[in-house]
Parts: C-alpha cells; structure tokens; sequence
C-alpha cells in the first residue's frame, strides 16, 4: 500500500501542487514523474501505487498551467517559454537527488509531452552535471518525439500558430485531444471526458515552445551528449499509439541513442498512448517499469537491449 502524500512546490515565485507516493516500508528507490498535456499526476494513480507496493517512491508535480497548479482560468496552459519549462523541472528534480552513495537512486520518467520535455533536459548541455550525471535512469512513457498522423496539424496552422505567438504569447487556444486515441479502455476514456483539471487548453507560447521541441528532437538535433551524464534511457511506446508516433520513438531510439551504453526500447504490440491506463494490460507496463528500475537499484548496468 502506497502512503500518499501532498503538498506544494515553490519555484519562480509560482506554488506547484505536488503528491507523492512513498512505501510502506524500505525505499529502494524515487522516481521524479512528468506528466501530459492537459494531464495532471492524479490520474497515474494505479500505476504510483503500483511503484511504491515495490519500493519505488514517486515523486509527481502538476506542472505549470496544468491540473491542481492552475488557480484561475487565466492560468491554463500558461507554461512559459521551453526555457522556464526545464528550469522548473530541473528545480522539482535536485531536491530528490542522492547526496551521498549511501542515499537510494534517483530516476526521472515522463509520458507523452512529459516525456519529450525529460528528453530534452537530459540531453542539454546546460543540465549535465547539476541534474543529469546525478540521476541513475530516465524513462519515457509514449514521448512525444512526433504527432501521429490522425494529430498532426496542417502547416498553415503551425506557421500561424508561430506567427502569433510572438505577437500574442499568453492568448489561450483550446487543443482538444479525442479520448478514444488515448487508451482502449472505455471506462478509462469516460473519466478522461468526465475530469474537470484535463482543460485541453494552450496559451501560443506554449504550443510554440512544444512544436519546437518536438521538431528538434524529430529531426535529431536533441540527443544525449557525449560523455556520458547520461547513463540509462527506457522507452516504451504502443504500437497502434494514436497521439503521439511510434515511428518516431523507434527512429530516435535507433538513430539518437548510442551515446547511452544502457538504454533499452520496448514496443507493446497494439497498445494505445497511454500504457498506464490501457486496460488491464497495464498491470505489465507497471511491471516493467518496476523491474527496470530495481534491476538499477544494485549498482550494476545491465546491457543494452535493442
């Protein structure tokens, strides 16, 4: 049984809510979780508890503009630019880390825009050695490297969106996601429709910040440094993923990675975008990823699987 817990986050002179999910019983290990678009970490439920039943303490933020962070409607989807993004990440991140080699490892997982955006922070060169070095494994959940096909939007729309983000940067612009490309299960697509925190709301700036990450990592300009820092990458993705690409995932994986001695892909063969909450199948994604980072926890480095 996990032991949950909330709270609040202080960064840039904004408060964060927070929760965290903690063992009843020896940590082996935290896990720093970055959630969607238009998501917040309440809806991971399962799977944190899951995680903490096997020693792994959970450590998640509604992001800025999202979820139990937002105050006022004004607020929706008001991320800043990237910039502030992975400052506020990098933020949330150090306090969890290990100060001595006695203190358990630290990972860092993030799903769909989550995981594009811990990407992105593990492969900056500003981050290396304050945030990335110190982490034993990050872990990407459906990342959004590339929109599918049934989401990419025109390029009209992209380069208008763009062009308006400079003139406009907070004007507020409704991105609706369809529930049934994200999970196969029907009850799981209900409460997605039902939840009043998933406000599929963007500000300009926010979106533009997004496409440019994205865009980046699709064409392989954002990947781990030499060196080094960064030691260990997962990445599962579904296969029939409707939101974000596959494709796109394998490609990176495949074109992007060899720097990371240890990293491994894992692709769950019909499976929709959101392998946490896919039906009762989910109960092998919260085993892998469990298994994935235990197998860590030893100071041993496994080798890659390709």
């Amino acid at each position: 049984m996990a032991i949950e817990k909330e709270g609040t986050f202080e960064v840039d002179g904004h408060s964060l809510y927070t929760k965290s999910w903690l063992p009843d019983g020896p940590t082996k290990a935290k896990l720093i979780f970055f959630h969607g678009f238009s998501d917040h970490v309440n809806r991971y439920q399962a799977f944190f508890s899951a995680l903490a039943a096997r020693g792994i303490a959970v450590y998640g933020v509604d992001q800025r503009g999202w979820g139990r962070s937002v105050k006022k409607p004004s607020e929706r989807g008001l991320t800043g630019p990237t910039s502030r993004v992975l400052a506020d990440m990098a933020a949330f991140i150090r306090p969890h880390l290990p100060s001595s080699p006695a203190d358990v490892p630290a990972f860092v997982m993030g799903h769909s825009m989550g995981g594009g955006q811990v990407l992105t922070l593990a492969c900056h060169p500003d981050y290396q050695e304050s945030v990335v070095r110190p982490v034993r494994g990050w872990l990407l959940e459906s990342p959004f490297i590339s929109f599918s096909p049934e989401e990419e939007p025109s390029a009209v729309k992209v380069f208008a969106g763009r062009l308006a983000s400079r003139l406009l940067p907070h004007f507020q612009l409704k991105h609706e996601i369809v529930p049934e490309h994200l999970s196969r299960d029907p009850e799981v697509r209900e409460r997605l429709v039902q939840d009043p925190l998933m406000h599929n709301t963007g500000t300009l700036e926010g979106l533009a910040g997004l496409l440019d990450r994205t865009g980046a990592l699709a064409r392989g300009e954002v990947r781990p440094q030499p060196g080094g820092a960064l030691r260990s990458l997962w990445i599962g993705h579904g296969t029939e993923d409707k939101t974000t690409w596959f494709p796109a995932s394998r490609k990176y994986f495949d074109e992007c990675t060899k720097e990371v001695k240890d990293r491994e892909f894992k692709a769950y063969e019909g499976w929709y975008h959101m392998l946490h909450a896919d039906g009762p199948e989910s109960e092998q994604f919260f085993k892998d990823v469990g298994d994935w980072i235990l197998a860590r926890c030893d100071g041993e480095k496994p080798e890659a699987k390709l």
